[in-house]
């Protein structure tokens, strides 16, 4: 049930208008001010919105700005969105605003939205778990205005060898492969994908190694709002079938059709 007195934090996914939530975009529909991430979202999102709606490009803004447009709304009952691209759990901000609106007794809810990793991913048909390459996904930043702690480092974090996704990094390309060198278990023959505007209609979409990567970035002229994903996962040589489905693996609700006999 639809609050008016509550600033909602909706994720409005990778960019495709189709892969907002029903959720979210019912809120989107009745809002009254929806203060939005203009730099990133596709504005095609904006197309739910009411026609009487207020609408804010938080680009444009400082964060006591738009501290101010969504108390001033809840306080006056009306429907207030803080309108986030991908999911508001990932580099987004929500934290210092939900505190803030708090502590004047305003009420605040997250509504997830799909985040532009799993955009990317499911428009390469890509498995970023499997069994016997990696069951582990590190999704991070490089460096550059937001410090990074020692221990996530990503000469440090490379060390696993897991699939890595680095999200408002490809700007900063050159350096992150020399990192993920550095780590030791990286080469240059590892795969790398690079995912500008995932699902987005304009959507480009470079498929590389660490050794040849950042040439062909270069070439297509990407600079921001893209996705850098690394690991064998995206290209794999050999990988193991999972166990759920073997014929031969018994659980809570499949027995093994295959009878040991030991006597």
């Amino acid at each position: 049930m639809i609050q008016k007195n509550t600033v909602y934090f909706v994720g409005s996914g990778p960019g495709d208008p189709e892969l907002i939530t029903i959720k979210g975009k019912n809120l989107v529909e009745n809002a009254d001010v929806i203060v939005y991430s203009g730099s990133l979202l596709n504005p095609e999102l904006l197309r739910y919105a009411k026609k009487d709606a207020q609408l804010f490009d938080a680009a444009k803004l400082s964060r006591v700005e738009i501290y101010e447009i969504l108390k001033e709304a809840a306080k006056n009952d009306k429907l207030a969105i803080r309108f986030h691209d991908g999911d508001p759990g990932l580099f987004s901000t929500i934290r210092e605003q939900i505190d803030k609106l708090e502590q004047d007794n305003i009420r605040c809810d997250v509504v997830p939205g799909i985040t532009s990793l799993l955009g990317a991913a499911a428009s390469m048909n890509l498995e970023m778990t499997l069994p016997g390459i990696t069951q582990t996904i590190i999704i991070t930043r490089a460096e550059f205005r937001t410090p990074v702690p020692d221990k996530e480092k990503i000469s440090e974090l490379a060390k696993h060898g897991a699939t890595m996704a680095f999200y408002l990094s490809v700007h900063l390309l050159d350096k992150i492969v020399k990192e993920l060198l550095s780590g030791g278990v990286y080469t240059n023959d590892t795969p790398v994908a690079i995912v500008y505007k995932a699902t987005w209609n304009d959507q480009k979409t470079i498929i590389g190694t660490i050794g040849t990567i950042v040439a062909k970035v270069k070439e297509a002229r990407i600079v921001k709002t893209a996705l850098i994903i690394v690991g064998d996962v995206i290209a794999p040589k050999k990988y193991e079938y999972s166990k759920v489905y073997d014929s031969q693996f018994t659980h809570g609700y499949r027995r093994s059709k295959v009878i040991n006999d030991s006597s």
